[in-house]
């Protein structure tokens, strides 16, 4: 990306997003995206052009069950997926089509860098994607393999951000792709499903981290009972307990106390909603949690 004159003046001016939006996924955002996806392989050979963009139109036939994407006419698969991409007015259905393009960049490509003679690597490619996300103040980003939401910078460079890269440890894997999927809820507002995939990945945690540090546990221990385990076995240094007290308090009464209130019981006679806040909040505190207890764990 180049940081051209115009872009630097409209910084001087303020004239930048300061919140971010989610369903105006403007035609100069998607044309860049084109580009980036472009530049992460050789768009002189025909035939692969043409195989790269057959992928991903077939897996979007198949998840809409559809035959064509933009007519009711074959062109060839690179003009029908341009054609719905640029055309298409449901954000979510551009956002899947995103997603695929950069699964293709960061799986296909990574793992046979030898097949596509491209002009970024991978990982130029989706920092420029992410780049282009939050330039044109669009929430969303890039991470993990997925597509996930973002409420603002601050919070997903200090919490997002650092718990999807500490789940990625292995040992850690159900956790990740619990939290992962309570990411994806959030994503299509399937709040109470958020809140529940939350719990699981917290639970998950707290889980893993009695196994590694083989303390007696059960696999039907509540989140509350791994939670006493976790602070009888000292995972919190003895000498600074007293000043943790509140975590402690906030660990017990916050991701589970949400959940089981909103989340997680039978609705009864009256339907039960979770607001986008009580969700955000309830996701962001997961994610402190978790970057907490496996720093604290000392898992590698």
């Amino acid at each position: 990306m180049i940081n051209l004159f115009s872009k630097r003046q409209k910084k001087l001016r303020g004239e930048v997003p300061e919140v971010y939006t989610y369903d105006d996924l403007n035609d100069n955002l998607r044309t860049q995206i084109i580009y980036a996806f472009n530049d992460a392989f050789d768009k002189n050979n025909g035939k692969k052009v043409r195989d790269v963009y057959e992928e991903i139109r077939k897996i979007l036939l198949r998840e809409y069950g559809l035959l064509f994407l933009a007519n009711n006419q074959y062109d060839n698969p690179e003009d029908d997926f341009l054609k719905f991409y640029f055309k298409e007015d449901d954000f979510e259905k551009v956002i899947d089509a995103i997603e695929l393009i950069c699964k293709f960049i960061d799986y296909k490509i990574r793992k046979n860098p030898w097949d596509y003679s491209q002009r970024f690597n991978p990982d130029q490619a989706l920092i420029e994607i992410n780049e282009r996300f939050k330039e044109h103040g669009i929430g969303y980003s890039y991470e993990n393999g997925e597509i996930i939401r973002i409420d603002s910078t601050f919070v997903h460079s200090e919490i997002t951000k650092p718990t999807i890269a500490l789940l990625w440890n292995e040992k850690f894997s159900g956790a990740n792709e619990e939290y992962m999927k309570a990411h994806d809820h959030y994503l299509h507002g399937r709040n109470k499903e958020c809140l529940n995939d939350c719990l699981k990945s917290f639970e998950s945690v707290l889980k893993t981290i009695c196994k590694e540090k083989k303390w007696q546990f059960n696999q039907s221990d509540t989140s509350k009972k791994l939670i006493k385990i976790c602070f009888e076995n000292e995972l919190v240094p003895s000498f600074t307990q007293n000043q943790f007290t509140s975590l402690q308090n906030l660990l017990e009464s916050g991701i589970p106390t949400i959940r089981n209130k909103l989340g997680g019981h039978g609705q009864g006679t009256e339907k039960i909603t979770v607001d986008d806040i009580m969700t955000r909040y309830a996701l962001n505190l997961t994610g402190s949690n978790i970057i907490f207890l496996i720093n604290q764990s000392n898992i590698q």
